[in-house]
């Protein structure tokens, strides 16, 4: 048992019944206890199973890869719709929605897809690089301007992009792009002097 998890439910005063039976389901499964984002985490093998959460609303169970289950009952919502596709979770309102025969049901079924190594990964998509036209400029008249902005790594170029293409006014942007011009030449990225902080 982490005391850490103690106290995350202790703060929960609305949910903490609902909280203390959830987290009874998982005292006799070969689970580690810890706290990930702030919320208790149960995992098997270094893997997230499931989460345990409690909002305003109600309390529920986050499945990290919830979508693999079979959810013979219907239970999930996938509460960041277009956010993720594996992490699925399972609402209560009230404590006698609580089955926790069928909770440990799901939980294991989760183990042994651990253990059978069935995974989905999340996917990235990258967008492609939109440069604004005050640098795109810029980057066409000046050679070494350009040369020096291409050995930036893409998310370097993007935070120079969007930090012309942030500003509402065309002044503002050329003033920007003048702040930028010098950085870029000597190498520098747009946030690197708060990355020693």
């Amino acid at each position: 048992m982490n005391v850490k998890v103690d106290e995350y439910i202790a703060k929960k005063e609305n949910w903490s019944k609902e909280l203390k039976l959830l987290r009874t389901i998982f005292a006799d499964l070969p689970l580690e206890e810890t706290i990930k984002w702030g919320a208790p985490v149960y995992v098997f093998q270094g893997k997230n199973i499931v989460g345990l959460s409690a909002f305003k609303n109600y309390c529920g169970l986050w499945f990290f890869q919830g979508a693999l289950l079979k959810d013979k009952e219907k239970v999930f919502v996938n509460a960041q719709e277009g956010k993720t596709k594996a992490m699925l979770q399972w609402r209560f309102n009230a404590i006698d929605e609580i089955n926790t025969t069928q909770i440990k049901e799901y939980v294991l079924e989760a183990i042994e897809n651990v253990k059978l190594g069935m995974e989905i990964k999340p996917t990235k998509t990258s967008k492609p690089l939109s440069i604004p036209e005050e640098l795109k400029l810029a980057l066409h008249e000046n050679k070494e301007l350009k040369e020096n902005f291409d050995n930036f790594s893409l998310s370097k170029q993007r935070e120079f992009a969007a930090y012309i293409d942030e500003a509402k006014r065309a002044a503002t942007k050329l003033k920007r792009l003048q702040k930028i011009i010098p950085m870029i030449i000597s190498g520098v990225g747009l946030h690197d002097k708060y990355k020693n902080c």
